[in-house]
């Protein structure tokens, strides 16, 4: 009989690529997989059936789906990605008889300190439910955490099931665009290099910037006076959340991807997702000075560390006047992760975990 796998979030949307790798592994398993989270069912995960968790994108709707989502799926295992649905959903598991699979993909605590809005009453009340869903991660009857130090560190069944691509959902940077070309793809939002791509723009004019990712609101009305007095405004393109296949097809003709994440406490030991999967499309990578990014461009050749705008246009330039540098930094980058990255190991591994539940 096929195993029935329900990935449940209430927090984020379909097309966030995390869901697409685990919903690809899990059907290359065997499994029937469905997908409830927010968004349009064109940017879910090819096979799967989607269904668009009911509410609105507002801490009431979050609420209410963290309620109803358990209530909404007969699967025989449920993955759980959103924190504030782990206590309902472990809850209501125990009652329906079903396995509970918490996929913890950042260290909860630690990414509060990151969120401007994380402060006074509200703060303290998600700090206890953000330890409270570490605490129900480890109890769950499988936890997947995203990196090495990623807790929760005593799960009974822990696995590391990091971010690596999924090739099926990249895209090759095969040439160099006629206009050099730079991409940013994730989460966009000053941590995560937002004002220091666009301070680059503004030093760096002979090149276009490609922007693919859900901008936070905490920034809209920062990057629309930016674009309303800057220079660089036609040059950087601001393309919104999209599904994975259709947010590296940018890459085709980039010349450089950029991870540049801010050293905050939940950044400071990770390795940024956008870092493996921009070697395994062959492009070049300019990250900030974090340890584990400085250890991995060192070990791969595929890229330079630059600690702030100044420093990131200055490669830049230098690449745009030496593009045959560019191309074997590219190549290098590419060996690199076609010898050491092994995405189908890991969420195989997951994949078997889940179905010996």
């Amino acid at each position: 009989m096929t195993l029935k796998v329900a990935i449940l979030t209430s927090a984020d949307d379909v097309a966030d690529a995390r869901l697409h790798r685990l919903s690809n592994a899990l059907i290359k398993g065997g499994c029937e997989v469905e997908v409830r989270a927010l968004g349009d069912a064109k940017s879910a995960p090819q096979g799967t059936t989607f269904y668009r968790a009911p509410g609105k994108r507002n801490f009431l709707g979050r609420i209410h789906r963290d309620i109803v989502l358990p209530l909404m799926s007969n699967a025989d295992v449920w993955i759980v990605v959103a924190p504030d649905l782990l206590l309902p959903a472990w809850l209501i598991a125990k009652i329906r008889g079903k396995k509970i699979v918490a996929d913890v993909h950042e260290d909860y605590v630690q990414l509060l300190k990151d969120r401007a809005w994380a402060k006074g009453w509200i703060g303290f009340a998600a700090k206890i439910v953000a330890r409270l869903a570490t605490s129900l991660a480890a109890a769950s009857d499988l936890t997947s955490v995203a990196d090495t130090q990623v807790p929760p560190f005593n799960a009974k069944k822990r696995l590391v099931v990091r971010n690596l691509p999924d090739s099926s959902l990249l895209t090759m940077s095969t040439e160099l665009s006629p206009t050099p070309t730079a991409i940013y793809i994730g989460d966009v939002r000053r941590s995560r290099g937002l004002f220091t791509i666009l301070e680059t723009a503004e030093k760096t004019p002979g090149w276009n910037f490609e922007i693919i990712g859900n901008l936070s609101a905490a920034h809209s009305e920062e990057v629309k006076a930016w674009k309303e007095k800057s220079p660089a405004a036609n040059r950087v393109n601001f393309h919104g959340r999209l599904a994975p296949r259709e947010a590296w097809r940018f890459a085709e003709k980039a010349w450089v991807g950029l991870t540049l994440l801010e050293s905050t406490p939940a950044f400071v030991e990770a390795v940024p997702s956008k870092l493996y999967e921009y070697m395994s499309c062959g492009l070049a990578t300019i990250s900030t000075p974090l340890p584990r990014c400085i250890a991995l461009i060192n070990q791969s050749h595929g890229g330079k560390i630059a600690a702030n705008s100044s420093e990131v246009a200055d490669i830049l330039h230098h690449w745009q006047s030496h593009p045959d540098e560019i191309r074997v930094i590219r190549s290098q980058a590419k060996a690199w992760a076609d010898h050491n990255l092994d995405s189908e190991r890991e969420y195989g591994a997951l994949v078997e975990a889940i179905k010996s539940l």
